[in-house]
């Protein structure tokens, strides 16, 4: 059982148009809306991260979710099951690291209930107003594949933590408090004329582009030498690491004259559903990736 296997089960059994992407479109609101959870010994531990940094990156992973359908972050609710064993001290740290990530985003609402350990779970509005939203379905043969930032910091600086070791601080940052690419986004959006598709890495940059070829029916080819990531982080990292929280999107060739910041890794071609790294064909890349769901 993976978490695809169940969105599946779930997307079939409620008959839902809007379940697929990482937002739900909701054109006749006017917004997108997501929710993402954090549960303490699966996605975090308290050993490496601090209640303030754990607070940013509750923020961030939903924000990344917004800037990913190309709409503008408006609204947070951020709900809260703790145990005993957290205090005051950590609730406030926690809404401070929160209210830095957020920055004009609001946070509006949320929930607090007692539990065995800390589950976070937050939920994010954005507004479509004057932006086109993309959908993982809108690759195109001919589209470029292009990508924001570097990629496989956040795996690399939590291989350093697992390590017990602190430095660089750098990768250790990209790790606990990583930045939502609010202007790629907007740039993207604001700009398009033609659908495009688009998804955060948060998963790992393979599992997006995965993603985007088989709901596009499409096939995606990558040439990892052009992947934007430090020389100390090998390929697989780069590639199935996850949580670096960058944008990957395919779009058309005319939009890049009103694009900055990116970096193009390859393109969309039309064949047999699925993703080519370096010249090799791949189907599938389940095994390569974190199961949450996996004992």
């Amino acid at each position: 059982m993976n978490e695809k296997e169940l969105i599946k089960i779930i997307k079939s059994t409620l008959n839902s148009e809007y379940i697929g992407d990482d937002c739900a479109y909701l054109p006749d609101l006017g917004i997108v809306v997501t929710q993402d959870s954090l549960v303490e010994d699966v996605h975090f531990k308290l050993d490496f991260i601090t209640p303030f940094q754990l607070g940013y990156k509750s923020v961030t992973v939903n924000i990344s979710d917004v800037c990913a359908s190309g709409a503008e972050p408006k609204y947070l609710t951020i709900s809260l099951s703790l145990p005993k064993y957290v205090d005051e001290n950590f609730v406030k740290d926690f809404y401070e690291g929160a209210k830095l990530a957020a920055g004009g985003v609001k946070v509006v609402g949320g929930d607090l209930t007692g539990s065995d350990k800390i589950y976070i779970s937050a939920a994010a509005i954005g507004s479509t107003k004057e932006r086109k939203i993309s959908s993982r379905s809108n690759a195109k043969a001919g589209y470029k594949i292009i990508v924001s930032g570097e990629h496989g910091s956040s795996a690399y600086g939590l291989q350093l933590l697992l390590s017990g070791k602190k430095e660089p601080d750098n990768y250790i940052k990209a790790h606990l408090m990583p930045e939502a690419q609010t202007e790629f986004s907007r740039q993207i959006a604001e700009n398009a004329k033609e659908d495009y598709a688009m998804m955060d890495t948060s998963d790992g940059l393979a599992d997006a582009l995965m993603q985007i070829a088989h709901s596009s029916k499409a096939v995606l080819s990558v040439d990892t030498s052009k992947i934007p990531h430090a020389s100390c982080v090998d390929i697989n990292t780069v590639l199935y690491g996850g949580e670096d929280y960058q944008l990957v999107a395919a779009v058309p060739e005319t939009l890049l004259k009103n694009l900055n910041g990116y970096t193009i890794i390859g393109d969309v071609k039309d064949g047999v559903t699925g993703l080519i790294i370096d010249g090799k064909f791949y189907t599938d890349i389940d095994d390569k990736l974190y199961n949450h769901f996996k004992e």
